[in-house]
């Protein structure tokens, strides 16, 4: 096929040539173009090639297009993805009836639908790729990724794109087109009718789902025969990371006729894109239960008598854990959220007993302290998690280093396979077998085997090569036991295992496996030793230096960027039940209220003393029942700040102060609940603690810290703000503490720090501060009172805040808009928190006889009821601390939560309604009329009978009835026999700061209900339309 272009307007023609047609495809065109309306869509056509008029258009390229991948959208400019260059792999199931072939992409080009400033493409974008210059080719990408995060002029926006997709490792199914997202037994289990339905493939794999998903939903919007026409023609291509190999050998035949066997081996493996990433940049679970670098592997044996499958995965340790900072080549690692990974670590394993039943871990981290720190965690929550599955969850731990250490890599081939557990399981999961003639499944595989090691690339290669070979030996000593010393085969085997590894190392980790020797000759050789040394030095150089604007590359391809949109197709049908939809968000969801206890505390470089910190965490009414679904703890200056701390930060400091809080929360009086610490993050002395309710940890998800240096131009983290961002059910939140410039007339330079900490916090996928629907800031912020020191004083000493409050520099540069603008802070009736001398009411008495102020702020912005700002009396600091450590506050609020079903359910209510619309009929009026019919079980059969049973009729044979997911995504209700916050029993007329303090404390939290496993995450093909 090829590709043009025509003007007035700007169009973009995909037309099948004379290659495809001698094919047999048909012959029709794809045409794009933006919509004059909304730039932001595009309006796309299905058409008959003798209808469109190409003789003002003009062939961009010379090549012959494979296809495109999907339409995004660049910097307010929207491109289409075509693929440009790509070779045959090989068929990887040749005995099939069907050829089941695939091509690896080498070269993708992105030509823009709404700019002409992007037509002059550069020479080297223009220049066909060599396919065997993969190696090349990412050398030149970590080039590209090692420059500034600052593009040359000219260069074109898409060219990060351009160089992940054309680097080898991206593949896809040649015609007839069919899945190769998934493996041999999900596509022999489906309907032969459905066998090479595009529309039909594993999520988990397609990496252009996000780009492509505009296409498929315009190609379901066909009517059958035009669909099948637009299927025929492979314009839209759907492709899958990894690797493909192919070998095709023959193998000695029993002496029947001595010809031999043609046999076919094959290797793919699929990396999942839900938590793609590099190396240092993506490392363990989301909340979703998706882990960094997981990979499903495929070995295909295929014979003119079977064909046979075997699959292993490979996903980092589902636990909350990154590094950061400069990573060398000892590792430092950090479990994130080391008490509130339990959830996201049981979704994680429901997902993979669903999709490939029983699941035995391999563990092949070591016994150094930072991966026996992980091993620990994940033994801990697995043990935990048997408590669901029992014997269906396993786990074996194996220190491949030290038995490599010991008896060298012979005995890691010798030896682990005779492990009690992986021997049992091995056996017991068995392996797919199916009749070559006729597809037909004789045996499935009953278990997967999900290996790991720290990065999960080169020991856990090694291993799932030991894996791999031992099943197909179970095969062979089944059916074909001469074959069980077939050089050959063996040979192609290592081979293959030995590719597949370089191939996933260099997506993840930048260069080849480490260990590639071995696995190709079964030897370690020196030149293997010296290459492993090379690749090592490498990889810390490209993990620590490129791998940023790369995985900026790729969260833009996936979607996962904040501030991105998603290209649509132009449909007026679907853009009204969209709008509708939305305005109507209250019908499908529901809000519940939470409150948050926030506080901010200047320690002065001091630890913990054995003085209680209840009159901090619970500073009124320490009887009452007072339980916050979330703590926010800031402080300041938790360590000294001098020279050393500031190059290298104590973490013993935070720990100590973690530990002193939690003992408190653990020995209060009339403990109600249990608190968990969510997440806590460090910048030098600046640091920040989130505590939220154990049972609130299954709702609170996408949990991700950041800082932000401002001292000495941002080079040093003596001054600089910290920050958390969370989702709580739907709403989401983010928590500052800071410590801005200090001295009494540096106004500018505390402006500056503000707007530094701003522009410069980044969360991952391109959020920032303002991506956040609720917002608190608790700092030591250094603003001071513009007044001379005895009028502070005694203005402070009579209670005259007003005075006070209009001399304050925050309060004037939030009126001035010069910082904090837009948010809001509560009244100033406390006295101010800084300077006091030490253990005393006295202010500064001291040389520098500094003038009080209110150092010490929490400001907000977003849906936010301030119930109490005020401070607690605590004498361990200079800075009196407060309701949370110097100033104190209590907030409530209301995070809303989406019922799925509910949207879903919805949007198909107006959708058909609006497809019924008749000619003059008032559309907005007929749609904001519709109601949903309040059926929660509307798909259950109807209550039996003496005379009928819903079991018997045809549509249930076997008394099966399937209930679609949307019930099992259901929410429970509320106890109906829980007191309403407005009823006369739970809270009274109050008017005192105690009382206030104490009623919102009493509010009703939240009813959250646990589920054990927690509930998956919706699946996108349950969304609204």
């Amino acid at each position: 096929m090829y590709l043009y272009l025509s003007h007035n307007p700007r169009t973009l023609y995909l037309v099948t040539g004379s290659y495809d047609e001698r094919k047999g495809r048909p012959q029709r065109a794809l045409v794009f173009r933006a919509a004059e309306a909304n730039s932001a869509q595009v309006i796309v056509e299905f058409l008959p090639k003798d209808e469109v008029n190409l003789t003002s258009a003009v062939r961009l390229t010379s090549r012959i297009i494979k296809g495109c991948l999907g339409l995004i959208s660049v910097e307010n400019d929207t491109f289409l993805a075509v693929v440009s260059s790509a070779t045959e792999v090989g068929n990887t199931r040749p005995s099939d009836s069907q050829f089941e072939s695939v091509a690896k992409i080498h070269e993708v080009l992105f030509y823009c639908l709404t700019s002409h400033s992007w037509d002059d493409f550069s020479a080297s974008q223009d220049t066909l790729l060599n396919p065997e210059n993969a190696d090349a080719l990412m050398t030149r990408e970590q080039q590209h990724y090692s420059q500034s995060t600052t593009p040359p002029v000219f260069e074109h926006p898409c060219m990060p794109l351009t160089k992940i997709l054309s680097s080898g490792s991206f593949y896809y199914a040649l015609d007839p087109a069919w899945d190769l997202s998934s493996r041999l037994p999900v596509r022999l289990a489906r309907d032969r009718s459905n066998a090479h339905d595009i529309g039909i493939f594993d999520e988990r794999f397609v990496w252009n789902e996000y780009i492509v998903r505009s296409l498929l939903n315009f190609r379901e919007r066909l009517d059958p025969p035009e669909r099948e026409e637009l299927d025929k023609c492979q314009f839209i291509i759907l492709a899958i990371q990894g690797y493909v190999g192919v070998f095709t050998m023959a193998l000695p035949a029993p002496p029947v006729n001595g010809a031999p066997v043609i046999a076919t081996l094959s290797l793919i493996s699929r990396l999942g894109w839900r938590r793609a990433g590099t190396r240092f940049n993506t490392r363990g679970v989301d909340d979703d239960g998706n882990t960094a670098n997981f990979v499903e592997t495929e070995t295909i044996l295929t014979t003119d008598q079977h064909c046979v499958s075997y699959t292993q995965v490979r996903g980092s340790v589902p636990l909350f854990w990154e590094q950061q900072g400069l990573q060398t080549f000892g590792q430092r690692i950090q479990i994130t959220r080391p008490h509130a990974s339990q959830p996201a670590f049981e979704r994680h394993f429901a997902h993979l007993m669903e999709e490939y039943g029983a699941t035995h871990a391999i563990n092949l981290l070591g016994s150094k302290e930072n991966e026996a720190i992980l091993t620990s965690a994940y033994a801990k929550h697995l043990q935990i998690a048997r408590s669901i599955w029992g014997d269906e969850l396993s786990i074996t731990h194996y220190d491949f280093h030290n038995a490599v250490r010991i008896g060298g890599h012979d005995s890691v081939m010798r030896d682990i396979c005779r492990l009690e557990g992986v021997n049992n399981n091995m056996e017991r999961y068995g392996f797919t077998m199916c009749d070559a003639s006729i597809d037909s499944l004789i045996t499935e595989q009953k278990g997967v085997f999900r290996t790991n090691c720290l990065d999960c690339l080169d020991r856990t290669n090694f291993v799932q090569d030991i894996f791999s070979r031992k099943a197909l030996e179970q095969y062979l000593s089944l059916v074909h036991r001469e074959w069980l010393q077939a050089g050959a085969l063996w040979t192609h085997h290592r081979e293959l295992w030995a590719e597949n590894g370089d191939a996933l190392s260099r997506i993840y980790a930048g260069t080849g496996a480490l260990n590639t020797s071995v696995t190709r000759t079964g030897k370690r050789t020196l030149a293997g030793v010296l290459s492993d040394a090379t690749k090592s030095v490498s990889r810390a150089y490209i993990n620590n230096f490129q791998d940023k604007g790369k995985q900026i590359a790729i969260d833009m391809f996936l979607g996962n960027m904040n501030n991105q949109r998603q290209v649509d197709i132009f449909d007026a049908i679907h853009d009204s039940v969209g709008k509708a939809l939305q305005q109507r968000l209250p019908e499908y969801s529901t809000t519940q209220s939470c409150s948050i206890f926030a506080g901010t505390w200047n320690v002065n470089g001091r630890l913990p003393s054995s003085e209680s910190l209840l009159p901090w965490l619970f500073p009124r009414d320490r009887k009452s029942i007072c339980r916050p679904d979330i703590f926010v703890l800031g402080f300041q200056e938790i360590v000294q700040l001098t020279a050393q701390q500031i190059m290298q930060p104590d973490p013993e400091r935070k720990r100590i102060w973690e530990q002193k809080v939690m003992e408190t929360l653990e020995r209060r009086p009339q403990r109600t609940c249990d608190y968990v610490l969510l997440r806590s993050e460090q910048l030098v002395g600046t640091a920040i603690l989130v505590i939220v309710r154990s049972d609130l940890t299954a709702v609170i998800r996408n949990v991700e810290g950041a800082a932000r240096k401002t001292g000495l131009r941002g080079m040093s983290g003596n001054k600089g703000g910290v920050g958390v961002r969370l989702d709580y059910y739907d709403t989401s939140f983010c928590f500052l503490t800071a410590h801005l410039a200090a001295g009494h007339s540096n106004i500018e330079e505390r402006n500056a720090d503000f707007h530094t900490i701003v522009k410069g916090l980044h969360f991952q996928k391109g959020k920032t501060l303002s991506s956040h629907e609720n917002i608190i800031w608790l700092a030591d912020t250094n603003y001071r009172i513009d007044l001379d020191n005895e009028s502070v004083r005694a203005r402070s000493e009579a209670d005259d805040f007003d005075s006070l409050v209009a001399a304050d520099q925050l309060r004037q540069a939030i009126d001035n808009g010069d910082a904090f603008f837009g948010y809001e802070e509560g009244p100033m009736l406390f006295r101010p928190t800084y300077k006091y001398d030490l253990g005393t009411d006295n202010y500064d008495t001291g040389e520098k006889m500094r003038i009080p102020a209110w150092t010490d702020r929490i400001l907000f912005k977003g849906r936010f009821d301030l119930a109490v700002y005020s401070r607690a009396e605590l004498k361990s600091s200079d800075h009196r601390p407060g309701k949370l450590f110097s100033v104190f506050a209590l907030f409530r609020s209301e995070v809303r939560i989406i019922d799925v079903v509910k949207r879903a359910a919805l949007s198909r209510l107006l959708l058909e309604n609006t497809l019924s619309a008749t000619p003059g009929e008032k559309l907005d009026e007929k749609l904001a009329s519709l109601v949903l019919p309040d059926e929660s079980y509307s798909e259950l059969p109807p209550p039996s009978t003496d005379d009928d049973a819903w079991w018997n009729r045809p549509e249930h044979p076997k008394g099966i009835f399937s209930i679609s997911i949307a019930h099992l995504l259901e929410s429970n209700t509320a106890n109906p026999f829980d007191s309403s916050e407005e009823s006369p029993f739970s809270s009274s007329p109050s008017s005192s700061d105690e009382e206030l303090y104490s009623h919102a404390m009493g509010l009703q939290s939240p009813i959250t209900p646990v589920r054990k496993p927690p509930p998956p995450p919706p699946r996108s093909r349950y969304t609204d339309v």
